[in-house]
């Protein structure tokens, strides 16, 4: 069973910093696209950043420039270097994993208990 433990969130005033981390269980990073989604308050989940077992990158344009994603496959972990964070990065933020069409799907059964992000304007 997959489990996923996402950590690093807090309270952040705009234009400050905060860098994520998402530690998974089981050989869900050693093939697979890893992601990280935000979901705000009234709003869908939205995917922010995936990175692919090769190193292949891409960004939501909201965050393009502001965000950089990295994983450690030795330590099943994926970051999220989060700068210049504004007050609509506010959500709180998931990782997940899996093959590039249901990381972009979203197409996930289960989720971590994700971790809160509020930036304060």
């Amino acid at each position: 069973q997959v489990q996923l433990v996402e950590s690093g969130g807090g309270l952040v005033q705009t234009g400050g910093s905060l860098r994520l981390s998402c530690a998974a269980s089981g050989s869900i990073f050693s093939d697979n696209t890893m992601a990280w989604y935000r979901q705000a308050p009234g709003k869908q989940r939205e995917m922010v950043a995936f990175i692919t077992s090769t190193g292949g990158i891409n960004y939501a344009d909201s965050v393009k420039g502001r965000f950089t994603i990295s994983r450690d496959n030795a330590r099943n972990t994926v970051f999220l270097q989060m700068n210049s964070l504004k007050p609509e990065d506010t959500a709180v933020y998931y990782c997940n994993g899996g093959a590039l069409w249901r990381v972009d799907a979203g197409a996930f059964a289960s989720w971590g208990q994700g971790t809160q992000v509020t930036v304060s304007s």
